[in-house]
């Protein structure tokens, strides 16, 4: 499909998807604004700003650095065309051992930080009743049955209802809105800069421990998704005229999902009765 020329807002793109997807759109002639939390690291690893590239510092946390972030996006290229909410970060540990301040911090990046964003585009994609936001989640995002993952899960599961509630709001704009639930992508998602482990540690939670050694050891680098054809794919669903609402990217978030569905269909077939019993008889 042959698409027009788009202007993009990406935030996190100095690695990982973000820096893929930047490149393919920069490649394929698409206007792109990219965020990170230097310049410098946007500079060395998408480019240097030009008539289609514009790297910014933004602090997304920071309210009124993102709304400056927005602003100029605007203010260089005209018009905001689609809003990917990529910024994010793993935080593992149980839920017991989990700190406050490691909590909040996990969802002021993952979860308030997208609502900056969405607080300050949403104005100019209402004004030209067009536009659509992608905020990329994970698999873990649908199905969370993964012990020592709470933190990261929950954030992942607000964001993917924050888009549903969202498309909804929106769609008598002329807006739309993607969730993005990718599987297991080989990124640099497991390193030390995007993988937060709890400083605390209780060594009965022996399911937690596991599944972090599996990520750290076997899963790390022998991922199944390949970010390139994941940014193709991010690309064509913004190019039809009709997105979903939910995409399910790799053959491993494919299979979860049909797992997890057909897990809540057996719990609601096997409590049925008893739950609809619960009504006021007419």
């Amino acid at each position: 499909m042959k698409a027009t020329r788009k202007t993009w807002f990406i935030t996190g793109a100095s690695k990982g998807i973000g820096q893929t997807l930047a490149r393919h759109l920069l490649a394929r002639g698409d206007r792109v604004a990219v965020t990170s939390r230097t310049v410098e690291s946007l500079e060395s690893t998408v480019g240097t700003a030009s008539d289609s590239l514009l790297p910014l510092q933004v602090d997304l946390a920071d309210d009124r650095s993102v709304q400056s972030a927005v602003d100029r996006t605007i203010s260089t290229f005209g018009r905001l065309d689609v809003v990917v909410n990529n910024a994010g970060y793993g935080q593992q540990g149980t839920i017991e051992a989990l700190s406050d301040s490691e909590l909040r911090r996990n969802f002021e990046v993952n979860v308030f930080a997208p609502l900056n964003v969405l607080r300050h585009a949403l104005p100019h994609l209402r004004r030209q009743r067009s536009g659509h936001i992608i905020n990329i989640a994970s698999i873990v995002g649908f199905q969370g049955g993964y012990a020592g993952w709470g933190s990261y899960v929950s954030s992942k599961f607000a964001l993917a209802g924050l888009t549903e509630s969202l498309a909804a709001e929106v769609a008598e704009l002329g807006i739309t809105a993607t969730v993005l639930y990718p599987g297991p992508v080989r990124t640099d998602f497991l390193s030390s800069g995007s993988l937060v482990i709890a400083q605390r540690k209780i060594d009965d939670y022996t399911e937690a421990q596991a599944s972090l050694d599996l990520h750290l050891g076997t899963f790390a680098g022998h991922q199944a998704g390949d970010p390139d054809k994941l940014a193709l794919l991010i690309m064509q669903a913004a190019d039809v005229a009709k997105p979903p609402l939910h995409l399910f990217a790799g053959h491993v978030a494919n299979e979860l999902a049909l797992q997890k569905m057909q897990g809540v269909r057996l719990d609601i077939e096997a409590w049925k009765g008893s739950a609809e019993a619960i009504d006021f008889t007419v």
